[in-house]
């Protein structure tokens, strides 16, 4: 397995891909868990912030994960093309 300069960038670029479309999306799916949950009693409320927190890191690693391994796959294929 060759580590190229082009594939290291291109995961690089997808993980900030991978932020940038996390930050929006998260506060958007949140609103809307936050609407439907509506008012709750105290330890209702703290079940739901735990899980609400464990929904977002679920989703800010698959993103991460996927479209860092698209970068580096992107990038390696990209860089090898220019370099060959």
């Amino acid at each position: 397995m060759e580590f190229s300069l082009p594939a290291w960038l291109g995961g690089l670029a997808g993980t900030i891909v991978a932020v940038a479309i996390y930050l929006p999306a998260i506060r958007v799916i949140e609103r809307r868990l936050r609407a439907q949950s509506g008012l709750q009693a105290l330890n209702a409320r703290a079940a739901f912030e735990a899980k609400l927190s464990i929904t977002r890191r679920l989703i800010l690693g698959v993103a991460i994960a996927l479209l860092a391994t698209l970068g580096y796959w992107i990038g390696g294929a990209v860089g090898g093309k220019w370099a060959g």
